[in-house]
C-alpha cells in the first residue's frame, strides 16, 4: 500500500490533483445521492384498531399524489386562523393512508404526525376499493352527524373532523387551533379548497 502512494506521489501534481477531485466528486455524490420521496398511498387491506406498521415521517413531497399534494400550507393556515409549518406525513391509524399534518406556533414538542395533538391541521385522503370501508369503519365509532354539500357523503364527527366520501376517495381533514374549541366550519372552509383536486 505505501508503495502505491509512492508511485502516486512521483507523478505530477497536476496528475495528482485530477485523481483526488475525482475521488472527491465520487464521495461527494455518494453522500448526497440520498433522496426522500413519497408515493400514492392507497388501502388496500380492511380497517383494523393495530398500531401503524411504520412510523416514518417524510417531508411533504411534490408531484406524486399524497394527502399533502392536495392541500398548502397557505390553505391549511387559512383553516386554523394562524402560520402553520410545511405539511409532514404521517401514518393515519383512522383512515388507514396517510395524513399530511401542519403545526401552528403553540403545537407541543416533539410534534409526532402519527398521532392527533393540538393546533395542528391534519389531511388524509385515502383512494381506492377500500375508501368506503374506512369511511364507514370511522362513523361508526364517532356521533356522526350527517353534513350535506360535499361530496357524495359527509359527516362531522362531533370533535373535530369531517369527513367526506367523493368517488373512490375518502378524505378527512381535522383543524384543532390550540385556544379555541374546534369548529366544523373551520373544517368546511378547508374542505372546499380540497374537493376540487380529488
Amino acid at each position: 500500500m505505501a508503495s502505491y502512494w509512492i508511485s502516486l506521489m512521483r507523478l505530477r501534481p497536476k496528475v495528482v490533483g485530477v485523481v483526488i477531485t475525482v475521488l472527491a466528486a465520487i464521495l461527494l455524490a455518494a453522500c448526497g445521492s440520498s433522496s426522500t420521496t413519497t408515493s400514492t398511498t392507497s388501502s388496500s387491506a380492511a380497517p383494523t384498531t393495530s398500531a401503524p406498521v411504520a412510523s416514518t415521517t417524510t417531508s411533504a413531497a411534490t408531484g406524486n399524489f399524497n394527502s399533502c399534494s392536495v392541500v398548502t400550507q397557505a390553505e391549511a393556515a387559512g383553516a386554523i386562523g394562524e402560520s402553520v409549518t410545511r405539511g409532514v406525513l404521517g401514518n393515519a391509524t383512522v383512515e388507514g393512508g396517510l395524513a399530511c399534518v401542519f403545526y401552528g406556533p403553540s403545537a407541543p414538542t416533539p410534534t409526532t404526525p402519527n398521532v392527533a395533538q393540538p393546533d395542528s391541521v391534519r389531511v388524509v385522503v385515502v383512494e381506492g376499493s377500500h375508501a368506503l370501508t374506512w369511511y364507514n369503519d370511522y362513523r361508526s365509532k364517532v356521533h356522526a352527524q350527517s353534513i350535506s354539500g360535499f361530496g357524495d357523503r359527509a359527516y362531522y364527527d362531533g370533535y373535530a373532523s369531517l369527513s367526506v366520501l367523493k368517488g373512490d376517495r375518502y378524505f378527512r381533514i381535522a383543524v384543532v387551533p390550540a385556544h379555541a374549541p374546534a369548529s366544523v366550519s373551520d373544517e368546511e372552509k378547508l374542505a372546499t379548497v380540497v374537493l376540487p383536486k380529488l
